[in-house]
């Protein structure tokens, strides 16, 4: 009993066990070119993504950069998932996304992290066709053999893909650390409905907040180790 009253979700991160997670931050949903939104006059799109675009180029970009370089810099997992089928037709899709008609052919340019965030190196990306990466990747394997234990998330859309995948990794029992102004639907109040309802299961912090505490436990004193003899 005492000890189930201790824990909390409320755990700073131990940069050996953490993982950053970008949800759907590609082509296909970042960018204005990208095929969701194709065919919409430019009326339409102003009046439906307009405000998205908005928040998205000048504040919530820049977020995940910042969050980005500060993991790279403590040597931290960085790592993407994005909506891409493994067919070029799209047949391996969810039923879902076949009936929102979301396809995003294999090796498209529609799968490509936006180049804001591009990926680095041997950076992992897990292609998708669920909203959440737990459902149709083998992510909960790959975190595990990486020793994760505490993942963050950031990315889009915050109601919808990152929701399902903070209450999915929540339950697989992995520390769930939501960078708020990391993430974005497309309007203020459904985004801030999402982070009221998801509260429970996840430990919500902003981007400055979390970058300062993973460069609090870079700068943090080491003890010092007993010489021999």
């Amino acid at each position: 009993m005492g000890t189930e009253m201790s824990l909390t979700r409320n755990v700073p991160l131990v940069p050996e066990q953490s993982a950053l997670l970008f949800v759907d931050v590609q082509n296909f949903s970042a960018h204005r070119d990208g095929a969701e939104f194709s065919g919409l006059p430019k009326a339409d799109f102003a009046a439906k993504y307009g405000w998205f675009f908005g928040e998205l180029e000048a504040r919530v970009i820049p977020n995940m950069q910042a969050l980005q370089a500060a993991f790279r810099k403590s040597r931290i997992e960085v790592m993407y998932t994005t909506i891409e089928s493994l067919t070029a037709d799209g047949r391996d899709r969810s039923l879902d996304y076949k009936i929102t008609g979301f396809h995003v052919p294999k090796g498209s340019w529609d799968g490509k992290v936006i180049d804001q965030i591009a990926v680095q190196g041997d950076e992992i990306v897990l292609p998708k066709t669920s909203s959440s990466v737990f459902i149709s990747t083998n992510i909960d394997y790959i975190l595990r053999n990486l020793g994760v234990k505490q993942l963050v998330l950031a990315g889009l859309v915050t109601d919808q893909c990152v929701e399902g995948a903070i209450r999915d990794a929540c339950d697989l029992g992995y520390l769930v650390t939501q960078v708020t102004d990391a993430c974005l639907t497309y309007t203020q109040e459904r985004h801030d409905s999402s982070l009221r309802a998801i509260k429970g299961y996840c430990r919500q912090v902003t981007t400055r907040e979390l970058i300062a505490e993973i460069q609090g436990v870079e700068h943090a004193p080491r003890a010092l180790t007993p010489s021999a003899g």
